[in-house]
């Protein structure tokens, strides 16, 4: 399982720990590291910590994604406001460098996320979890070429209409690709996207990790922008077409774990509603 999609298992068990009445305590004994300072982001990064926002080294991330009940997970750095309204957790894919000359077809990519949608749901259902459905693009996938940055947002749903949107970015760099992946409440989306973008902002790379330096001789990687859509590493069977994609299982694998996000909608409220001061 990519490292990055355990997050998206986050939720049910926020839920438990809130009504529990140890998120709390559990969440005080974290290391957060308050702003203004600066995270340094898996040796190849940095953002710029804004005063009212909170950051987590690797160490207290992986604490974090214990406490609420995944397996402990290395690689992980996050930030969010202290009111925990959202958050977002960064991860770095040594991938290497990602060509950024690919023209993302939106339809066909929906296409092929909406065809997975059968063998996804017969793994959910093996996990015994509802069916979830691809519903469209919240926000349909553009690359910016200026600050190389890959941004999307699915619209997921389940059989009884129930509807949640997983925001994901990318940020290609030298020697690899930076994800960054938004968890947030429904109820408040909109506006927590352009606080989560407006966070990003103040993301760099590193001296030497820049996309602009790469060199002849450096890793580059096996998949385009339309492979970081549809499951990054776990998709390099685009290269014999999106349907390949489809007939291998990475998609329907990707999905089964993004799709967490729509039955559990409800519940980030709950918790998020639990200021961290």
């Amino acid at each position: 399982m990519p490292r990055l999609l355990l997050i998206l298992l986050l939720l049910f068990p926020l839920r438990l720990l809130a009504e529990s009445g140890g998120a709390d305590e559990e969440l005080n004994k974290l290391a957060w590291q308050n702003g203004p300072t600066d995270g340094p982001i898996a040796g190849k990064a940095s953002i710029k910590v804004p005063e009212g926002y909170v950051f987590l080294d690797e160490k207290n991330t992986r604490r974090f994604i214990e406490l609420n009940g995944n397996p402990p997970s290395d690689g992980n750095y996050m930030i969010a406001p202290k009111a925990l309204n959202w958050f977002c957790i960064f991860s770095f894919n040594a991938s290497g460098y990602v060509k950024d000359d690919e023209t993302i077809d939106q339809d066909e990519l929906l296409k092929s996320l909406m065809a997975s949608d059968a063998p996804s749901n017969e793994r959910r259902q093996r996990l015994g979890m509802r069916p979830i459905y691809t519903d469209g693009w919240q926000v349909p996938p553009h690359y910016d070429a200026e600050t190389k940055r890959l941004e999307w947002g699915l619209r997921l749903r389940t059989n009884d209409g129930q509807t949640n949107v997983n925001y994901s970015v990318r940020l290609l760099g030298r020697t690899g690709v930076m994800s960054a992946i938004l968890v947030a409440s429904t109820h408040t989306l909109d506006l927590d996207i352009k606080a989560f973008k407006a966070a990003l902002r103040e993301f760099s790379y590193s001296p030497g990790e820049t996309y602009a330096e790469f060199k002849q001789g450096d890793k580059v990687a096996e998949y385009g922008l339309a492979a970081l859509i549809l499951g990054g590493a776990a998709a390099v069977a685009t290269k014999k077409g999106l349907w390949a994609v489809i007939a291998s299982g990475a998609v329907a694998f990707w999905k089964a774990i993004l799709g967490v996000l729509v039955a559990a909608g409800a519940a980030i409220g709950k918790f998020f509603g639990k200021k961290k001061e």
